[in-house]
């Protein structure tokens, strides 16, 4: 129970801690990789802020903390989009700042129904709330995984309530 809580508090701090960019181009676009998030599996970055639009790579469910799958099926959707969310939060957007949100997946009639239902708990049961989503399945994802989801948000900078 200890090492959770310090575990939390650890999160806590950092997702509340002021972001930095790893790279800056000399356009301004701003590029993330966390230390403290999964490690990506190759030459990509979780991140990048250009002027008042974030993108999140496709994010897959992963656990932050030993970068390994978490259990397939829902358990795995539901991580994806938490994923998603907490990088979403941590550059201070909120799902509802989703502008457009994209699934890939390797089974529609097995999976699309999970993404509905995470996408449920997450915005909630008001059908407006939702941003627009394309959902595409595919032969394949990186480790034979069933989903991926990434995110593009409109997430201001220099409006002092929102970072």
């Amino acid at each position: 129970m200890h090492f959770q809580s310090i575990a939390l508090s650890t999160f806590a701090a950092q997702a509340f801690a002021k972001l930095e960019p790893n790279f800056t181009s000399n356009a301004g676009v701003e590029i993330y990789n966390l230390s403290s998030f999964f490690n990506t599996t190759g030459p990509w970055s979780l991140m990048s802020q250009a002027g008042d639009c974030l993108y999140i790579a496709g994010m897959r469910g992963i656990y932050q903390e030993n970068s390994t799958l978490t259990p397939t099926g829902l358990p795995r959707v539901r991580q994806a989009f938490r994923n998603m969310q907490d990088l979403a939060e941590m550059a201070g957007a909120e799902l509802t700042d989703a502008v457009r949100i994209v699934v890939y997946t390797t089974d529609m009639y097995r999976y699309r129904p999970m993404c509905n239902q995470v996408q449920i708990e997450l915005w909630g049961n008001d059908p407006d709330r939702y941003p627009p989503r394309t959902i595409v399945e595919v032969d394949r994802l990186n480790d034979d995984d069933i989903v991926e989801v990434e995110g593009t948000f409109f997430n201001p900078k220099g409006v002092p309530e929102r970072r």
